[in-house]
């Protein structure tokens, strides 16, 4: 398994641009699925975006795209989440998780990744 902390994130108006960003330690992370997640209050973990090992593979929920971007980098074992013309429907607490294996297919099911961050507060403001 990974280690993986979250950082970035914070309060933004609607419109605006944020990124979140995930550190990975432990084990080869080129080899690992990197996925992120939100859960707003009152609500179910959802499946955000997802990028394969090499980063050449991404996949994006319906509501995000082209908002948001997904990259990583395998050298320093970080992967970012720029998020831009927010809403406040954006609003939860963000969570970049991990599987050892591939793309496709994509797995939006909170309960298939292995690892989890401690997660990341993103807050958009009407």
């Amino acid at each position: 398994q990974v280690q993986l902390v979250e950082s970035g994130g914070g309060l933004v108006q609607a419109g605006g641009s944020l990124s979140v960003s995930c550190a990975a330690s432990g084990s080869t992370f080129s080899r690992y699925v990197v996925g992120w997640f939100r859960q707003a209050p009152g609500k179910e973990r959802e499946f955000v975006a997802a990028i394969s090992g090499s980063g050449g593979g991404t996949y994006f929920v319906d509501s995000v795209k082209g908002r948001f971007t997904i990259s990583r980098d395998i050298a320093k074992n970080t992967m970012n989440l720029q998020m831009n013309s927010l809403k406040p429907d954006d609003t939860a607490v963000y969570y970049c998780a991990a599987y050892y294996g591939s793309l496709p297919p994509i797995r939006v099911d909170p309960d298939k990744y292995d690892s989890w961050g401690q997660g990341t507060q993103v807050t958009v403001s009407s």
